[in-house]
């Protein structure tokens, strides 16, 4: 940037920027930040979408918008469908269904719930890997659930052309003996989800990641509708009946 004639600006949550912010409170409903001294919630939710609101916020100061009208429309940002899309059930099970397919991102959104929960609850993770694709990843994906969750059950994503079962066992091959009581393989992804809601208890937590805004599952070249977050709100709603 040195050789161009652009500006440079720098936004942080725990450094000096020319942009920074503070975060009062992380909760499962939200974030509420304190942007150059103005107190602002957003429904965004986790350090994450701290550091991306405040890119906008500076992002749209330097375009010219006004600071108190450019906080009152980050309040009225909604998250995008699929990711970080949560529900509450009636004995207060939350449900949160995220795109989360490499390991990174699932590493992000499990962090992200370390961060608000109490430890009282258990995190139950749901999670399979795509057929057809990078399957480096697959015994990583199990590590990393493994490793942050009380529970996880490994399940299909979109298969495609290849065997469910066999992409499970190479996932299997990434969690670590201490964390192998915790692991369930369910190929079906239904039953997956329905299981996790039955070992769910009040004020537990269940992630159902790798699909998010998708609503089809792909097997043998055939896109059969599938949709996580209806699934798991018919589940925990059938439960409490």
């Amino acid at each position: 940037m040195q050789n161009t004639v652009a500006k440079k600006r720098s936004y942080a949550l725990k450094s000096y920027a020319d942009y920074r912010a503070q975060i009062l409170e992380n909760q499962l409903g939200g974030l509420l930040l304190k942007i150059e001294g103005n107190e602002v919630w957003v429904k965004l939710i986790g350090t994450f979408n701290a550091y991306n609101v405040l890119a906008i916020y500076g992002t749209a100061i330097e375009l010219g918008l006004e600071s108190l009208e450019t906080l009152r429309l980050l309040s009225e940002l909604e998250s995008v469908s699929g990711r970080f899309q949560y529900i509450v059930s009636a004995t207060n099970v939350t449900a949160i269904v995220d795109y989360a397919h490499t390991p990174d991102a699932l590493e992000n959104v499990l962090k992200t719930i370390n961060d608000i929960r109490t430890t009282k609850e258990q995190v139950i993770t749901v999670v399979g890997c795509g057929g057809n694709r990078d399957k480096t990843k697959r015994p990583i994906m199990a590590g990393i659930a493994s490793e942050l969750s009380d529970k996880v059950v490994l399940t299909s994503d979109n298969p495609r052309n290849e065997n469910p079962d066999v992409i499970i066992a190479e996932m299997e091959l990434g969690v670590e003996a201490q964390n192998f009581k915790k692991v369930l393989a369910i190929t079906d992804r239904r039953q997956a989800i329905k299981t996790a809601c039955q070992l769910a208890q009040p004020n537990d937590i269940i992630i159902i990641a790798g699909k998010g805004h998708e609503t089809y599952q792909e097997i043998k070249g055939v896109r059969n509708d599938f949709d996580d977050m209806k699934i798991v709100k018919e589940t925990l709603e059938q439960l409490h009946k």
